[in-house]
């Protein structure tokens, strides 16, 4: 019993002392858990003692010597991520060289390279960086021909880029990429005018379109009306001859033409729109002296 007893004890001392341990261990910073893209910088009185950039567990006491046992007292540790930001720049206004307002919006990258001057100098690095973009913006894309706004977004972007890298990087960020996604007018009026001109074009193509079909219909229909006169013309230029051949063969035969003349004589008879009397034989004189 006095066996079990004190191995009870002893775990339980050392659960508290491994307790009481670990939490010292915390607040007089003996080690840390460094996540990855994460810097963490000490300063001591005030001034920058050093940063630890490394992910994983490390000691500050062999980083930084004795001094990491007076860091809790009289230093500070600041973490800073290093990972990729992104930001997006709605609307920005900018006038064109025609003096339409155009709202322009820009998309960039950015991520902190400088950990030190990133908290050192500039007391608002990332609302410092959204207004040097802004303002490199309008400097850039301003007085422009809307045609340049409109289609060179590529060479713009890179201007813009071009500009603001200097002043971010002594802010401790690293400018990625910059790009202008949308650029639009911001005068109602001047849209409905655009919209309206738009749809007129679009009816006077329309139009356009339609009547150039109805030319071609026109040509084709007048090519084959003059194809078929052309056609009508060789027939009837070669009627005479064929129907005077036909009838010469004909005439070799005196039965044959005296019938075919007589049926001709009947068919021009049956078209006429006078009247045909039919009578008996012998009763012509009676209606001659009826007359």
């Amino acid at each position: 019993m006095e066996f079990l007893a004190s191995v009870f004890v002893g775990f339980v001392g050392t659960f508290i002392a491994v307790g009481i341990f670990v939490a010292l261990g915390r607040v007089f910073q003996f080690w840390r858990a460094l996540p990855e893209r994460t810097v963490i910088v000490y300063t001591f009185f005030g001034k920058v003692l050093g940063e630890v950039s490394e992910p994983g567990m490390f000691f500050p006491i062999f980083h930084f010597g004795p001094k990491a046992i007076l860091l809790p007292f009289v230093g500070k540790a600041y973490s800073v991520t290093t990972a990729l930001q992104q930001s997006y720049l709605r609307n920005q206004l900018v006038n064109s060289e025609e003096g339409a307002p155009m709202g322009v919006g820009v998309w960039y990258e950015m991520y902190v390279q400088n950990p030190t001057a990133y908290l050192f100098q500039n007391s608002d690095p990332i609302g410092s960086l959204r207004a040097n973009v802004a303002t490199a913006v309008s400097r850039q894309l301003s007085n422009l021909k809307l045609e340049t706004l409109l289609e060179d977004r590529d060479a713009l972007s890179v201007r813009v880029r071009e500009e603001v890298s200097p002043t971010s990087l002594k802010w401790g960020f690293q400018l990625g990429s910059t790009y202008i996604r949308k650029v639009a007018f911001r005068d109602k009026g001047m849209i409905a005018e655009i919209e309206r001109k738009v749809v007129n074009r679009l009816r006077q193509v329309t139009a356009a379109m339609r009547q150039n079909g109805d030319n071609q219909v026109a040509l084709i229909h007048s090519d084959a009306d003059k194809k078929a006169s052309e056609k009508l013309g060789q027939a009837q230029a070669v009627r005479p001859q064929v129907v005077g051949a036909a009838l010469a063969e004909i005439q070799r035969n005196p039965d044959v033409a005296d019938a075919l003349f007589r049926l001709l004589d009947i068919k021009a008879t049956l078209k006429s729109t006078g009247k045909v009397l039919i009578s008996p034989p012998g009763s012509v004189g009676l209606l001659l002296q009826g007359s």
